[in-house]
This record gives C-alpha cells, sequence and structure tokens, in this order.
C-alpha cells in the first residue's frame, strides 16, 4: 500500500493505493478501482477493507479522503455534501489517469453505502471509466428521505437547522455515539465499536449545513441515464434496499439494461463493511463484474 497526495482540480486530496502482489511480481499494470464509502467516514474504514480485498482479486484499488474529511484539510469540513462529494470523484478519475501504478485505460468505481450514489454519478457518461459496482448501496431522493426522517415537516426542520448553521459557517455535531442522544448516529453500531468504524483516523463530527444538500439528494432519477456497467450488491436486511430496488426500476427504463442487482441473504448494512465472510463474497462478485466488462 503506497500512501500519496493527489493534485486534483479540486485541490490535494489524501490517497492510499493498493496493489495486487502479481502486479509488482510481474510489472503489468492492473485495473484500478476508486473505492468510496459511507457518509462521514473516511478513507481508513470500508474503502480500505474493499481495497484490500480487491487486490487480492487483482486489482488494483485507490482511496481518498473527501475534502475537509480525514486528512484532506480543506476550509470546509465535514460536510456531507453529494454534489461536492461526486465532483471530488470525478476529479480523482481524471487524476488517476496520470498514476504510472495502473493501466489507467481500465478505471473503476466501487461505492458502498452512501458514496453508493455519489460514484454512480460520476461514473455515468464519464468516459475515462468502464463499469462501477455498489455494496449495500444507500440510495434515496426527497420522498424516501422523507419516509426514513421522520416525515415532510421533519425533513423541513431539519433542512432549515441546516440553513442556519450554513449561515454560521457550519455548526458540528458528533456523528456517532453511545451516549450522545443528539449525535447524528445515537448508538449506531460499526461507527461506536472499537476495531470496526471507531478507529483514531475517524473525524466523527458532521457538519449540521450538510442536512439540505443531504435530504434534498436524488440518488435514483439519475439512473435513467446510466450508461456504465453496474453492479449492485444488496440485501433486504441492509438499511435501504427500497433504494436499489428504486434504481434498478428507473435504470431499466432505457434499453441497455446495463445494471443489474445481487441480492445477498440477511446482510446487515453495517456486517457489509467488514465481516469478512460477507465483504468476500461481495467482493468476489464485484471481481467478476468487472471482470466481464474487461473481457467484453
Amino acid at each position: 500500500m503506497k500512501t500519496f497526495t493527489v493534485n486534483t482540480r479540486v485541490g490535494d486530496l489524501a490517497a492510499n493505493l493498493y496493489l495486487p502482489e502479481q502486479a509488482n511480481q510481474t510489472g503489468q499494470k492492473p485495473p484500478v478501482v476508486i473505492v468510496t464509502g459511507a457518509w462521514t467516514t473516511v478513507k481508513e474504514q470500508m474503502p480500505a477493507v474493499y481495497a484490500k480485498a480487491l487486490a487480492e482479486n487483482g486489482f488494483a484499488a485507490l482511496t481518498f479522503d473527501f475534502r475537509g474529511w480525514g486528512a484532506s484539510a480543506d476550509s470546509i469540513q465535514y460536510l456531507e455534501d453529494p454534489a461536492r462529494k461526486t465532483e471530488d470523484i470525478r476529479a480523482v478519475i481524471t487524476a488517476v489517469k496520470s498514476l504510472a501504478e495502473v493501466d489507467s485505460s481500465k478505471i473503476f468505481g466501487l461505492g458502498v453505502c452512501a458514496s453508493a450514489g455519489y460514484m454512480l454519478d460520476a461514473v455515468a457518461q464519464n468516459t475515462d471509466v468502464s463499469g462501477a459496482a455498489s455494496v449495500a448501496p444507500w440510495l434515496h431522493n426527497r420522498e424516501l428521505a422523507d419516509q426514513i426522517y421522520g416525515g415532510e415537516a421533519s425533513v423541513s426542520n431539519l433542512i432549515e437547522l441546516g440553513e442556519e448553521a450554513k449561515a454560521s459557517n457550519g455548526v458540528f455535531i458528533e456523528a456517532a455515539s453511545v451516549e450522545n442522544e443528539n449525535a447524528l448516529m445515537y448508538q449506531a453500531p460499526y461507527y461506536t465499536e472499537q476495531g470496526r468504524g471507531l478507529i483514531p483516523e475517524y473525524d466523527n463530527l458532521f457538519n449540521v449545513a450538510s442536512w439540505k444538500p443531504w435530504l434534498t439528494y436524488d440518488a435514483i432519477s439519475p439512473a435513467s441515464n446510466q450508461d456504465k456497467p453496474v453492479l449492485l450488491v444488496a440485501s433486504q436486511a441492509m438499511a435501504l434496499p427500497a433504494g436499489t430496488e428504486q434504481y434498478l426500476a428507473k435504470a431499466n427504463t432505457n434499453a441497455d439494461n446495463n445494471v443489474s442487482v445481487l441480492w445477498l441473504d440477511d446482510v446487515s448494512q453495517f456486517d457489509f463493511y467488514d465481516v469478512e465472510q460477507h465483504v468476500n463474497t461481495a467482493t468476489k462478485a464485484v471481481a467478476e463484474h468487472f471482470n466481464a466488462v474487461l473481457a467484453s
């Protein structure tokens, strides 16, 4: 694994590049997968888990910290803005083309959880990308957001709080806690567990100004314009299976039939992040998908 800085059009982003052993032994340049994770997370969490697994399956994998998260310094911090993070991914895709260690003609994207939508938006109509996948995709639109966050009035209230925070240059709250009831994720597994998501690199902060861009984000409608071969690895036991179902239905309104879903049995959202059995199953499916794209 190589730690370095990716120089992109949105600024310098901290990154890690994982290379398969056979690439080091043969000198051949492997295809590369850009891997992104769940909301509020950094590159050392579930992105690192999947990057390592992809390297074991013959792919190079690049993880990075979005602007204002982890080791990527920025004047705007801890902002979960889908449009901003999507632009970061697009910028990294462009920058990856100059990496000497990888085959820049074979670029893929893998988004886990919330960044599924960001990744799928970033690769659509992007001629530099061969294909994409998502694991445990969290894909919502305003209708689903209203259902998840307590109804239209509750969502409107959160948006108002977010706009007030934005006007004051950001208000930060704890992202995950087992004690703080006002945390974004109160008593959430993974994020609050040592040896899982609770690692030293995790910022564990959330900018309240995120509420409007997050809650008004539509990750589903763009499916009708998705031109890349996409595999979604999901489970009915994960957090938001309805979003995956709706994305697939919307994608199937075009003639390409280029989006497919692999449904796994009884895998929770958080277990997709780091439980070895489920990570290996998901990664194998993703690697097979990418290899099929390369073969075609």
